[in-house]
């Protein structure tokens, strides 16, 4: 690149003294330059004469088209190093419905009060899915219930995360201090998506205590769940995360005997180098 970077500052210039004065080069190592130049095109691109160079007919032609390789290339050298500088770049990630909702949003918000630029795309699906879409490199993180399980996922964990039953505030469950997991039995149920990672803990749960709810109702986001609950529509187990956030129209039922909880990670390709801003943001994820 310097070779053709050479050329374009003489035609430029119009002297070989004056773009040896440009470029921080002696005249000497100017000529040289585009000596070598010449034989890697096998033909002359400068004429000389005592009114200074001038470009030959092939030497017009290299020095168009060199312009644009040179652009092209400073464009692609300030991007990369925009990148490495967290001034640009792209972050795909993905996790199930408490992850997208409670856990990335605050990570998200402080990450870009520092590097703004840096654009999120997020994917909201169940566990199976995202690590999926990690190993066949449509995302570069992941956010999942453990245990994650192709090999060529490199698996860092996050924390234990406790799913609770909720119930709308004037549910008469609710009122108790804490009731046992036979008195769930027959009572509607709001659950996630049969292929939720959530969704299936639960239902193992359920049945080893020998509970058999009825399901009345099927969602994937967390939102939609407490909105249900709050309604009045039914009791569900959700992330303790969610309930956080969901103010005060339902209410955590302590059930004897029923202690659900998951284990949540960050994934990533193991055989692929993530991207300056996703090594970034995976520190601050795992920093917590």
């Amino acid at each position: 690149m310097e070779h053709l970077r050479s050329l374009v500052e003489v035609a430029r210039r119009g002297a070989i003294t004056d773009a040896a004065r440009a470029l921080g080069l002696t005249q000497p190592a100017l000529s040289r330059r585009i000596q070598l130049l010449e034989a890697e095109f096998g033909a002359p691109l400068l004429a000389r004469s005592q009114k200074g160079v001038r470009l030959t007919d092939l030497g017009e032609l290299v020095e168009a088209e060199g312009r644009r390789l040179l652009e092209r290339y400073d464009h692609l050298k300030n991007e990369v190093g925009a990148q490495l500088r967290l001034e640009s770049g792209t972050i795909r990630i993905g996790g199930g419905a408490t992850a997208v909702s409670f856990l990335l949003p605050p990570l998200i918000r402080d990450f870009r009060r520092e590097h703004a630029d840096v654009v999120f795309h997020v994917k909201e699906a169940g566990s199976r899915e995202i690590a999926a879409d990690v190993v066949g490199e449509r995302l570069e993180l992941g956010i999942v219930t453990l245990p994650a399980e192709s090999t060529e996922l490199e698996v860092i964990p996050l924390r234990r995360d406790p799913i609770v039953l909720v119930g709308a505030k004037g549910h008469p469950l609710a009122s108790k201090q804490r009731v046992r997991a036979a008195a769930l039995n027959g009572l509607p149920l709001i659950g996630f998506e049969g292929d939720a990672a959530i969704r299936r803990l639960v239902d193992r749960a359920l049945e080893e205590a020998g509970v058999r709810v009825e399901v009345v109702m099927e969602l994937r986001s967390v939102q939609s769940i407490l909105r249900m609950v709050a309604l009045g529509l039914g009791l569900a187990f959700v992330s303790r995360l969610g309930v956080e956030a969901a103010g005060k129209g339902v209410k955590v039922i302590d059930v004897t005997g029923l202690k659900i909880s998951r284990r949540l990670a960050v994934i990533h390709k193991r055989a692929r180098p993530l991207s300056t801003a996703a090594e970034a943001f995976l520190a601050r994820v795992t920093a917590g």
